[in-house]
């Protein structure tokens, strides 16, 4: 009889950080992930010591993901400033990306290991943005009111709700070009 198939590790941590952008970080229990994966709970243990082994590890993974992967992926592609921060942006708040990004944010407001986790994250991406809007402007002070605009626009598009004439999308998208200074008229 040939050995049992184990469930690779990743395999639990893509459905840890699933469940933990549709239900939060309290739904993020070894029989949940268990019965979605269709195995037992002997299978994580074999992966993991303990859930807080699998939290790290799916927060290393949406680091990962949302930094590492994202920069390497504006890099490799190219392109001036302008091309690099929009295309960085929209990597960051994919819809792959962003209901994992969304339930870290909800988590780290009650979590002070996941508030740094998360300060760690923002921070890695305000720098990169900063160095990108350094090559359009050169004073300092201009540069890091347009990273804290952009990055603010970014996130806070998510969580407010206002409706816009003429749609939201167009509202972002001008805005976005007022902000990378690539809008003369609306």
């Amino acid at each position: 009889m040939p050995p049992p198939i184990r469930t690779p590790r990743q395999s639990w941590i893509d459905a840890g950080l699933a469940l933990l952008a549709a239900d939060g970080p309290d739904a993020v229990r070894v029989e949940v992930l268990a019965q979605r994966l269709g195995v037992t709970r002997g299978g994580f243990y074999r992966q993991f010591a303990s859930r807080t082994e699998l939290i790290t590890a799916m927060l290393d993974t949406w680091e990962q993901r949302s930094i590492d992967e994202v920069l390497a992926r504006v890099e490799a592609e190219g392109g001036d400033a302008r091309s690099k921060v929009r295309r960085a942006g929209t990597l960051t708040f994919s819809a792959e990306l962003l209901p994992v990004d969304l339930a870290v944010r909800s988590w780290a407001r009650r979590d002070p290991e996941v508030a740094d986790r998360l300060r760690r994250v923002d921070n890695r991406r305000m720098d990169y943005l900063r160095e990108l809007l350094s090559a359009l402007w050169d004073d300092t002070a201009e540069v890091e009111a347009r990273a804290m605009l952009a990055f603010s626009l970014l996130v806070g598009n998510h969580l407010i709700v206002a409706d816009h004439p003429g749609g939201r999308d167009r509202v972002v998208a001008d805005a976005g070009r007022l902000l990378l200074g690539g809008l003369t008229q609306l």
